[in-house]
């Protein structure tokens, strides 16, 4: 097996080991606090946007305005979000994390960190260095990829290239 052929294999695997465990304790962190993911995704939608309406979060999810309305309907009454009258169409309601949704998802992201802490310990100083400085590498040569592709993978998740850039 190749150098490169070798490499992907060793960064597949690291992937495959990487989302098993990050998922696994996102799942059970989820579990924990009484929450299904059909309420997770409105909650990761609405703390990117900041501020938003049904339809965006309908838009953003693909279900309809109605399905999208029940999901945050549940979030209001389980105290995670706030529907606000939008000051520009009183008409319209814009959705708001409570404080309580912050701090769930603050300690998701913490949750799915922890084993990557435990990680860290395991390992020597020169090995976390080494592995810093290659994991860095790998991020900066990601990103510069990303800017030269141009079509959206799915909304807000990264680019895969055209069929322009693929066959340059």
């Amino acid at each position: 097996m190749e150098g490169r052929e070798q490499f992907v294999k060793v960064l597949r695997d690291w992937m495959e080991l990487f989302t098993n465990r990050s998922m696994s304790d996102f799942f059970l962190f989820v579990r924990e606090q009484g929450l299904s993911m059909a309420q997770v995704g409105p909650l990761f939608h609405v703390n990117r946007k900041g501020v938003c309406g049904v339809s965006d979060v309908a838009e953003d999810l693909g279900v309809s305005n109605a399905a999208a309305s029940q999901m945050l309907e549940r979030l209001v009454q389980g105290g995670l979000v706030e529907r606000r009258e939008d000051p520009n169409d009183r008409r319209a309601k814009q959705i708001v994390l409570t404080d309580r949704a912050h701090a769930i998802l603050h300690n998701i992201s913490d949750a799915r960190l922890r084993w990557l802490r435990a990680l860290a310990d395991e390992l020597t100083i020169e090995e976390v260095e080494l592995a810093r400085k290659s994991v860095t590498m790998l991020i900066e040569r990601t990103e510069r990829l990303d800017r030269t592709q141009t079509e959206p993978v799915a909304p807000g998740v990264g680019t895969i290239p055209s069929k322009e850039t693929a066959q340059q």
